[in-house]
């Protein structure tokens, strides 16, 4: 399923390319389509040349502005507002385009492990920023693109049937600083904050847990409705994998299942973070 506002050359996203080099191949086939060369381009929008180059590279974000004209020389209808936007929800590698385009928005269900971060559905804006800016290499137009998609994802809990979402968080989570006790006093305000809602579930793993299956990683089961098969989304450092494969599925049940018979009640969990904000608060 690829969902409206995706269509024809959107859809056409190699799994290993980003949206944004997405964006920059598409802007340099259009320019060589009309041939314009990329001072001819730059005279005509506002951008230099060489700021059209790094857009065409996927170095650079482009600016509204810039799309809007894009599509207004290139006639394209709208495409390059779409694959902007599409880029703004989607930072980072395609493969993950699909948990945040055709699953995410859908589920009924939304169960969340994580040994070592805040799962990035609840994050603050600090806490995210805090994580992208340490990324080697990235800049600062970046880290705000992926900051703003983060926080665009928030969206799907805002809807007006949002779903039950059961979160187990490693207790290491709530002693380990980020960006700084201000910063991470504020994250697990947060997390009390959202579970007082009636469809979020929070519960801490503490550090007695003695099944060590969680250790390897982060990740993300989904319910979709209609008889759909569950989908799941694993997390490694530096890639993941979404899919659906019964298989793959039902080893991440296990391993859930597994993680959550070892974490502590909802009320003891929500203490927990309470003593983890007394902690960071006396940190100030």
């Amino acid at each position: 399923m690829v969902r409206e506002g995706l269509v024809g050359r959107e859809r056409n996203l190699d799994p290993n390319t980003s949206p944004r080099a997405f964006f920059g191949s598409e802007l340099r086939r259009c320019r060589k389509r009309i041939g314009l060369s990329q001072p001819q381009l730059g005279e005509r929008t506002t951008y230099s040349p060489d700021m059209i180059g790094k857009i065409e590279r996927g170095e650079r974000p482009p600016s509204p502005e810039f799309v809007q004209q894009c599509d207004e020389i290139f006639g394209e209808d709208g495409h390059f507002n779409r694959l902007y936007q599409f880029m703004l929800r989607t930072p980072g590698p395609a493969w993950f385009a699909r948990w945040l385009e055709e699953i995410e928005p859908r589920a009924t269900v939304l169960r969340t492990w994580d040994p070592l971060l805040v799962p990035g559905l609840l994050q603050t804006e600090a806490y995210a920023r805090h994580i992208f800016s340490r990324e080697p290499k990235i800049s600062s137009d970046e880290v705000e693109e992926r900051v703003q998609a983060r926080m665009l994802r928030k969206t799907v809990l805002e809807r007006g049937d949002p779903p039950a979402v059961w979160v187990l968080l490693d207790e290491g989570i709530l002693r380990r600083s980020v960006g700084g006790p201000q910063v991470t006093r504020a994250q697990l305000e947060y997390l009390l904050e959202i579970s007082g809602r009636s469809n979020v579930v929070i519960q801490v793993v503490p550090f007695s847990a003695e099944s060590t299956v969680g250790l390897t990683g982060a990740f993300i089961l989904a319910e979709l409705p209609g008889g759909e098969p569950d989908a799941v989304y694993i997390e490694s450092s530096v890639t993941g994998d979404v899919t659906t494969d019964h298989d793959v599925v039902a080893a991440i049940w296990s391993r859930y299942d597994t993680i959550r018979a070892d974490a502590y009640p909802q009320h003891v969990s929500l203490k927990t973070i309470h003593d983890g904000i007394d902690q960071w608060t006396t940190g100030l």
